[in-house]
Order: structure tokens, then sequence, then C-alpha cells
């Protein structure tokens, strides 16, 4: 398997180059979002408010990592499943985010937001935390620390492994993305 190296952000170059099946390290800004955090902030585009860090252009991992160990930079922090934050995708892709990370399938409507959006969706390993921590160079708390896991963290990220799981030109790597490689 070839692997494509990709500094972030997403460029319209990337995102039309990526196809479903694609191996793709990824090195740059990532933000994390989970379930709650993502309802606080859905409440706040409602309502017209100023949001806590800047949606355009970003990559949202939807992961909760676990509590940071002693001399380390996160604790481990592997994807979470995609389908509980489809509710919101459609939000975020309005607000300029232009992929998201997760594990798990689609729904067909989420899927035909991508490429109206001209967006992507990465899986990777899941159970793997402790693996794709060690990929995590920097991490900051942007929002919501009360939350702990649920928290909105900002991670510099090197050479994180992922795949793409839905292109903009309706591949799902789930469906057909192997058939022809």
């Amino acid at each position: 398997m070839n692997w494509k190296s990709i500094q972030l952000p997403l460029t319209e170059d990337h995102i039309a180059g990526l196809h479903a099946g694609d191996a793709v390290y990824l090195t740059g800004i990532v933000i994390t979002i989970r379930d709650r955090s993502l309802a606080m902030i859905a409440e706040l585009v409602q309502k017209k408010e100023k949001l806590p860090f800047e949606f355009t252009n970003q990559i949202i991992y939807f992961t909760g990592p676990t509590p940071t160990p002693p001399g380390k930079i996160v604790g481990s922090a592997g994807p979470t499943t995609s389908a509980r934050m489809v509710p919101y995708m459609e939000m975020m892709l309005q607000q300029g985010v232009k992929g998201f990370i997760g594990k798990g399938r689609l729904f067909e409507q989420t899927k035909l937001l991508l490429g109206t959006y001209r967006a992507l969706y990465f899986t990777t390993y899941g159970g793997a935390g402790a693996y794709l921590s060690k990929r995590i160079v920097s991490s900051e708390i942007l929002a919501y620390p009360e939350l702990g896991p649920e928290a909105v963290y900002r991670y510099e990220i090197k050479n994180f492994p992922v795949f793409v799981a839905n292109d903009i030109y309706f591949g799902d790597i789930h469906e057909n993305a192997f058939r022809n490689r």
C-alpha cells in the first residue's frame, strides 16, 4: 500500500486528489470534538454567538482522550464512532470544516453532504488509541475544560495514519474502494 503524506490544512487540490481507500499520513493541526462539546457548539451556532475556535479549513477528530499520564502529551486518543456526530456534521460543514476523522460508516445523506461541501471523511484504527497518541506532538485545550475528555482540544499531529473513507465523488471505503485495486 502506498501512503500519501499531507501537510495540513487540506487544500482544494488535496480534497480533489484523494479517493476512498487512499492511505494518508496527516501532519498539522486537528481539532477534537465529542458529543457534549459538539452539542454546546451547535447551541452557539444556533444562537449566532461567537464560537470558541475557528472552524474554517479545520479537520475535526472525533475522540475523547483518556487522562494524560505523567510525562506524556496525551493519554490514549483513539477515534470514537462518527455516527453519533452525524446530526451536527452539516452544521460543521457550513462553518467551513474540510475533513473529519473518526471510525465507522456514515449515513447516505452525510456522504452526499461531503460532496456538496467538498470535504472528506477519514477513518483510522479503532482500538489503537495508545498507538495513535504517539502521533500527537502537542495538545492544548481550546474550550470546555470542565468536560474532561469531551473538551475541545487542539492537537498537532505528525504522520497520523488515516484512510479516506468517503470522498467528494461519493466513494465509500466500506462499499467499493478496494474492488478495482
